[in-house]
C-alpha cells in the first residue's frame, strides 16, 4: 500500500514532514505518556486474581518479573537511607510504539497490523518518549509526581547519552538502573503503557476535562488526526478552546502538541491529563473502573505483584497527587546541541538537581549524593565543557 503524501499533509510533523529524511531522522512520533500509579493500582487490583499474567503475543496484562537478587543499581548507601523508609517509588514510562513501514529514505510506504505493533515494545525495543517517577508517601498518601525530561544527558550504562535511549537499547531493566545510578533513587517497580491504554481507559472513564488554549487548539486536531490513522479510529475533532470534556484521542493527542511552548511546557500537559485522569477515576464505579481495566490491559507492562498492590488499595481513597516537578530543576538545567548527541538537556550540576529532588520527594534537605553521582555529574561537565557555544 503505497501512501499519498499530497493527503496526509495534515500531519504537521507526521506523515508528510518525514518526506526525504533518512529513517534514522524521522520526525517525532507520537507522543505516549505513562498512567498515574492510582489509576493503575485501583484496575490492576481488582482484577488481579482474575486476570492471567500475559507474554508479549498474549491477551491479558503484561508483567515482568524482577528477582530479589537483580541488580537494579541501586546504590548501597541509598538501600539504607533511613529518609526512604516509608515511601514507595515506581517508574512510570510511555513508549513510542509506530505501525509505521518505511522505505530507505524515511517515506511512509505501509502500516504494519496496528495489533501487532501495538503488542510489541512494552518491555523493549522502544525509546521512553516519557519517563516520570511516582513516590508515594505510604502514611500520608501523598503521591509526588517528577518528570525526567527525556532529553536529559546522564549516564546510560556504557555512554552519555539521551536517558530516553536507555529503554529502546535496554529495556526496562537499563531505564530503572539508568534512574536508580544517576538520581540515587531505590526505584523496584514500574508501570509502562503505550497510547493506545492512555485512550482507552480515558475512553472508558467516560473522558477527562481539559483547559485547551487557543493556541493549542489547532495542533491539538492536527495531531488528533494522525493518532486517529494510526490506531484507525475516526477522530472527532474539538470546535472550540475552553474547558472541556476530551475523549482519549484528544487527550493523547493534547500531550503531543510541540509548538505551543517548549519540552517542558508538554510536560506539564502531560501531568495535567494524568491529574485530570485521576479526578476521574475517583468518581467511577466499580462497573466502570472494571470496563476501563478489560479495555487497557494488552497495552500495559508492569512489575506490580499482588501483594504490592493490595496494600495500596486498602486505602485507596486516601491517595492523591500533591506535587508534582521536574527534573533537571529549571534553574539548575540548560538546553544545549552536543554535536552527534543532538539536543540536550544539561543538568548544570546533577549532585545539586540529585539533592533537590531528595528534599522533594522526602523532605531530606540534608541529603548528599553518592560517590556515583559525583562521578556523573563530573562527566556531564566534562562533556559539555567541549562545545562551548
Amino acid at each position: 500500500m503505497s501512501i499519498n503524501y499530497d493527503q496526509r499533509n495534515f500531519c504537521e510533523d507526521g506523515y508528510a514532514a518525514r518526506k526525504g529524511r533518512k529513517k534514522n531522522n524521522k520526525a517525532a512520533k507520537v507522543v505516549i505518556f505513562a498512567m498515574e500509579l492510582l489509576v493503575i493500582a485501583v484496575m490492576a487490583g481488582i482484577l488481579w486474581m482474575v486476570t492471567r499474567v500475559a507474554k508479549p503475543d498474549e491477551g491479558g496484562i503484561y508483567r515482568v518479573d524482577f528477582k530479589p537478587g537483580d541488580d537494579l543499581k541501586i546504590p548501597e548507601p541509598v538501600k539504607q537511607n533511613a529518609e526512604m523508609k516509608g515511601y514507595m517509588n515506581i517508574a512510570l514510562f510511555g513508549v513510542d510504539i509506530s505501525n509505521e513501514k518505511t522505505d530507505m529514505s524515511g517515506n511512509i510506504v505501509d502500516l504494519l497490523p496496528a495489533e501487532k505493533s501495538r503488542k510489541s515494545g512494552l518491555e523493549k525495543g522502544f525509546r521512553s518518549d516519557t519517563i516520570m517517577i511516582a513516590s508515594v508517601n505510604l502514611d500520608s498518601g501523598d503521591i509526588k509526581l517528577v518528570s525526567v525530561y527525556r532529553d536529559t544527558l546522564l549516564n546510560v550504562g556504557d555512554t552519555y547519552s539521551k536517558c530516553n535511549s536507555a529503554y529502546s537499547t535496554g529495556g526496562v531493566e537499563k531505564a530503572l538502573k539508568m534512574l536508580n545510578s544517576n538520581l540515587d533513587m531505590n526505584i523496584k517497580d514500574f508501570v509502562t503503557v503505550s497510547y493506545w491504554a492512555l485512550s482507552e481507559v480515558i475512553d472508558s472513564l467516560g473522558g477527562v476535562y481539559i483547559d485547551v488554549d487557543k493556541d493549542e487548539l489547532k495542533h491539538l486536531n492536527n495531531y488528533g488526526i494522525c493518532i486517529g490513522k494510526t490506531m484507525n479510529v475516526p477522530y472527532i475533532p474539538l470546535a472550540k478552546p475552553g474547558k472541556q470534556l476530551v475523549n482519549g484521542i484528544q487527550a493523547a493527542a493534547y500531550c503531543r502538541i510541540r509548538y505551543v511552548g517548549n519540552d517542558f511546557v508538554r510536560t506539564q500537559r502531560q501531568q495535567e491529563v494524568i491529574q485530570a485522569i485521576e479526578e476521574q477515576a475517583k468518581k467511577a464505579d466499580l462497573n466502570t473502573l472494571l470496563n476501563a481495566f478489560n479495555q487497557a490491559q494488552d497495552d500495559i507492562c508492569t512489575s506490580l505483584k499482588t501483594d504490592t498492590i493490595i496494600p495500596l488499595l486498602k486505602n485507596i481513597a486516601k491517595y492523591r497527587i500533591v506535587e508534582t516537578g521536574g527534573f533537571p530543576k529549571e534553574d539548575l538545567r540548560v538546553v544545549k546541541n552536543l554535536g552527534a548527541k543532538g539536543s540536550c538537556v544539561v543538568p548544570t550540576d546533577l549532585e545539586r538537581n540529585v539533592e533537590w529532588l531528595h528534599e522533594f520527594f522526602f523532605m531530606d534537605s540534608d541529603y548528599r549524593v553518592t560517590g556515583g553521582v559525583q562521578e556523573y555529574s563530573n562527566q556531564i561537565r566534562q562533556i559539555v565543557s567541549k562545545y562551548p557555544n
